[in-house]
């Protein structure tokens, strides 16, 4: 895994998330809040699949947003209205700003393990780049991951 203090453990708790987005390094407060990450691909190596499988006028839900680019690509693509969640207030409110004058992006703090807010078949697509990766972590796992499963599914 690389780098630092990073325990894969923690990647499933709240608190790890709310710090790495409040860290200068990782874009937060004090390191100007330009930041901006994707773990693994970026948009142009996805936008392929996703526009042979997802139609531009979907309701699409992103989970585990973070401050990754690929929601802001996709609107720039054509996608019309995606919705953006994470477990971190932090990066939601960072997001808020970087694209407040974008409204087909919409963000909201949800836990990906509740996500009751929103009723049954909301969405067109779900896409989820990690996040079920860090519900594998941590000591809630692997139940956490079967609550995320199990709300993605409704």
């Amino acid at each position: 895994m690389g780098g630092g203090n990073c325990n894969p453990k923690d990647f499933g708790a709240a608190a790890y998330w709310e710090a790495r987005y409040s860290s200068p390094s990782t874009g937060g407060k004090g390191g100007g809040g330009g930041g901006f990450f994707d773990w693994y691909q970026s948009y142009s190596a996805l936008r392929p699949l996703l526009r042979a499988c997802v139609p531009t006028s979907s309701r699409v839900l992103m989970l585990g947003c973070g401050n990754s680019l690929l929601s802001e690509d996709m609107v720039k693509d054509g996608y019309q209205n995606i919705v953006n969640i994470d477990i971190s207030s932090v990066v939601i409110e960072q997001m808020k700003e970087k694209h407040m004058d974008i409204p087909r992006l919409t963000y909201m703090q949800l836990d990906v393990r509740d996500m009751s807010f929103f009723g049954d078949g909301s969405f067109d697509c779900i896409i989820d780049k990690g996040t079920l990766d860090a519900m594998m972590c941590g000591d809630d796992a692997p139940h956490g991951a079967y609550k995320m499963l199990a709300e993605v599914a409704r």
